[in-house]
Parts: C-alpha cells; structure tokens; sequence
C-alpha cells in the first residue's frame, strides 16, 4: 500500500509539465510587500502581547508608595 501510494505520487510530481505564466515584477513585489506587511503585524502584535505584563511590573516597581502618616512639618495641599 505505501509502495503504490509512493509510486503514484511520484509519477504525478515527475509529469507535470510547465504553466508557462508570466508573473511581471509590479505584482510580485505587491505580493512580497503584502506578505511582510502582513507578518510584521502579526510580529509586533505578539511583542506588544509578550512585553505588556513585563512593562506593567517595570511601572510598578517606579511607582513611589505613600507615607504612611503624614509630617507635622509638610506643607498642606488644603485650603
């Protein structure tokens, strides 16, 4: 069985013969620009994915914490 389905897929990949289509440059290169447009947005999308939780902990880590009570001496922000 895998002898025959080896022989046939073999025979059908030997005999094919050429399309003889002409792709011009424009809509190759329409086709490769589309194409990496398409993956760098799929790339930068799973970047920003991937490094939103490690800036979330950078920001906290910067994120000063507050006094606990207050000095008599401070300033006061009421009026």
């Amino acid at each position: 069985m895998r002898f025959l389905a080896i022989a046939i897929i073999t025979t059908l990949t030997l005999s094919v013969s050429p399309a003889m289509a002409y792709v011009g440059p424009g809509a190759g290169l329409s086709l490769l620009g589309a194409f990496w447009g398409l993956a760098v947005a799929i790339l930068a999308a799973l970047a920003f994915v991937i490094i939103w939780p490690v800036r979330r902990l950078i920001r906290g880590r910067r994120r000063p914490t507050e006094p606990a009570t207050a000095s008599p001496d401070a300033p006061s922000t009421k009026q």
